[in-house]
């Protein structure tokens, strides 16, 4: 098990492990980018974030604020804990689309929606399939709530969008965040690279703040199965992942060999853990002898992901009591 926190100073250092991307706007791209993922998820907030602090000098300063903060929250959670509170966040979908099967309906969107409070509240019905090494870290109901406040949608000549947030700037062809420091933006959209999606952490700019999404990784098959969908990644579990993010949680890798994603209770991971494992599989890291594959802030695809630790809650959580730095949404 790893040591709860270190200084970001710290652990800024380990976040460029992650699968490299273009930070510069893409207009075209080969099919082959957007549908044929090779069985691996990918996904670029490590490296958004890295960019950000680089652009940001005052980011780090912010971050490592809030990881002390975070700090003192998990030592008093007994006394702070939301027992009968949820964060109730109300979620705007911002839909970018060049044809008509980017242009994803409403009840694809509302079957994403679904799944974020199933997996937020571990009411997801594969739950049951934690193994008996991990039940008794097992998260439970984190106590977040997921509400589909509107939806923008907008037509774009854009074949992809990269990860310089320009989905995200009406001024580039995007469309800009709705009330982000109350809302949590949501924007669906073709990305190139063969991304699936990025989050902004806590503390970056509020022009910029939200979760991006390939359009065909937004939403659930098994809920709607007339959306528009790739394979693999067609459960949602991708919004899962991402809004953890979000909620300032890190790779389990901790973007590196045996790196530290700054939570107790889940194991060290000699890296990302891709397609879905086998079970019990082992871990060259110190005093890890099975990874935790089925955690959301794995790689593993869809069907076998399912399950926050107890203390990923926690650091979730920290980012919405008071003083954090999504109190507003509370």
């Amino acid at each position: 098990m790893k040591k709860l926190f270190l200084s970001f100073a710290t652990a800024s250092l380990i976040l460029t492990a992650c699968n490299k991307v273009e930070v510069e706007e893409a207009d075209t791209v080969k099919v082959s980018d957007l549908t044929d993922m090779s069985g691996l998820r990918r996904c670029a907030s490590a490296e958004v974030l890295e960019e950000q602090l680089k652009a940001d000098p005052s980011l780090r300063r912010k971050m490592d604020e809030l990881e002390a903060f975070t700090a003192r929250f998990a030592t008093r959670r007994t006394a702070q804990r939301l027992s009968g509170d949820s964060m109730i966040i109300p979620v705007v979908v911002n839909v970018l689309y060049k044809t008509t099967a980017e242009n994803i309906s409403l009840a694809q969107i509302q079957s994403q929606i679904d799944v974020l409070n199933e997996d937020f509240k571990a009411t997801n019905s594969d739950v049951s399939k934690i193994p008996a090494l991990f039940t008794g870290v097992q998260a439970y109901d984190t106590k977040i709530r997921f509400v589909l406040d509107a939806v923008v949608r907008k037509s774009t000549n854009k074949k992809s969008w990269s990860t310089n947030d320009a989905m995200k700037k009406n001024s580039l062809g995007g469309i800009a965040p709705t009330s982000p420091t109350t809302k949590l933006n949501l924007w669906a959209c073709t990305l190139s690279n063969g991304i699936l999606g990025y989050a902004q952490f806590p503390g970056g700019n509020a022009a910029t703040d939200g979760v991006v999404i390939l359009n065909s990784a937004f939403g659930s098959r098994a809920k709607f199965p007339g959306g528009y969908y790739i394979s693999t990644y067609d459960l949602g579990r991708t919004a899962s992942h991402e809004v953890g993010h979000w909620l300032n949680l890190r790779h389990i890798w901790g973007d590196a060999n045996c790196g530290n994603d700054f939570v107790s209770d889940t194991p060290l991971h000699t890296g990302a853990n891709y397609n879905c494992p086998a079970a019990n599989i082992k871990s060259s890291c110190t005093g890890t002898p099975v990874m935790m594959t089925m955690n959301y802030m794995d790689y593993t695809a869809d069907q076998c992901m399912y399950m926050f630790s107890a203390e990923q809650k926690i650091r979730m959580q920290a980012t919405y009591a008071v003083g954090g730095p999504r109190a507003s949404f509370r």
